[in-house]
């Protein structure tokens, strides 16, 4: 499937200062300059998405300078128009994750475009999609979901940061085996959830937490092809939509999901056909919600909002 990313969006670059691993880092922080990894002799790093660029700082630690691209968590991410300030922040890095499957295509443009460290073979860049061995054709865009995938891109930071700052590859590759680690209580939260609620049924507006879902043992019954066109800014079909309201009308799902940074007239249709019904509410994210979390965290706090609908009938539209 081919994204149609239609939706008007900003472009918004937030600029995460370092902190160590063992000060517990998370969140973003106070921005440095573009140039200040330069300056000081940490690499320089972007990630395309606020939650890889997370990845990037816990793995990194004090040898990296990292800038995020998307970081707002009130804006769709799915389309933006490239401006010179990130066209700059991109063309200094020396290692870039961007998460592919036609997500943000604009990377590939300002990569090929940039001048400095970026025209050269010196930066990395680490293509989430092709990590993972995923065709372009792939129709659900948010990798970041999946439980499987940031252990691998964590790992892929380490080698990489590894071949630019040999002398500190012991500390990456002990970062990235930490962080893999620290996921544990999500994959635990996840377990605990599809063992006491197996094949809950939902019902959501984009397949923003799908991965998730069906990590918890969820069932999600609306059409993906619903998804696909609300997530694409594409008008469903009148049967489609008939076909949700009656899972929220007739109270055939636990929970509604749906993507809290884009709401249109259909998605606040969706919300109060739910609320009529009484059935809880989740909001998920496409970007990490900041300040205050960090990628697990995150992951976390989404697992957990999916219990307390699920099990206490509470609604968490905003974390």
């Amino acid at each position: 499937m081919q994204h149609n990313f239609a939706r008007p969006a900003g472009i918004f670059v937030s600029l995460l200062a370092v902190c160590a691993l063992a000060a517990g880092c998370g969140g973003s922080s106070p921005g440095v300059a573009p140039d200040a990894g330069a300056s000081s002799g940490a690499i320089v790093a972007v990630g395309a998405e606020n939650e890889y660029a997370n990845v990037i700082e816990q793995v990194g630690g004090p040898y990296v300078r990292v800038s995020a691209i998307e970081s707002n968590p009130n804006t769709d991410p799915h389309t933006f128009e490239a401006s010179p300030s990130v066209a700059q922040v991109v063309g200094e890095a020396r290692l870039v994750v961007q998460n592919g499957v036609g997500y943000d295509t604009y990377m590939e443009r300002i990569e090929s475009a940039s001048g400095g460290v970026g025209s050269n073979s010196s930066r990395r860049v680490i293509d989430v999609q092709k990590l993972l061995g995923l065709p372009a054709s792939t129709p659900n865009p948010h990798l970041w979901y999946k439980p499987q995938t940031m252990p691998v891109v964590a790992g892929a930071i380490a080698a990489d940061l590894s071949a630019l700052a040999p002398a500190h590859a012991a500390y990456f590759q002990a970062a990235a085996a930490r962080f893999e680690q620290s996921l544990t209580p999500w994959d635990h939260e996840l377990k605990r959830f599809a063992a006491e609620y197996p094949n809950t049924p939902v019902a959501t507006t984009e397949p923003v937490g799908d991965y998730l879902l069906e990590a918890a043992g969820a069932d999600i019954l609306t059409p993906f092809g619903l998804q696909a066109d609300v997530m694409n800014g594409v008008d469903p079909a009148p049967q489609a939509v008939t076909l949700q309201n009656g899972l929220l009308s007739g109270r055939k799902v636990k929970v509604f999901l749906y993507n809290q940074q884009v709401t249109d007239s259909l998605t606040q249709t969706f919300l109060a056909a739910a609320k009529r019904a009484g059935v809880p509410v989740v909001g998920v994210y496409e970007t990490m919600p900041t300040p205050g979390y960090d990628y697990q965290s995150w992951m976390l706090a989404e697992v957990r909002a999916l219990r307390r609908a699920v099990a206490e009938q509470v609604s968490t539209q905003k974390l």
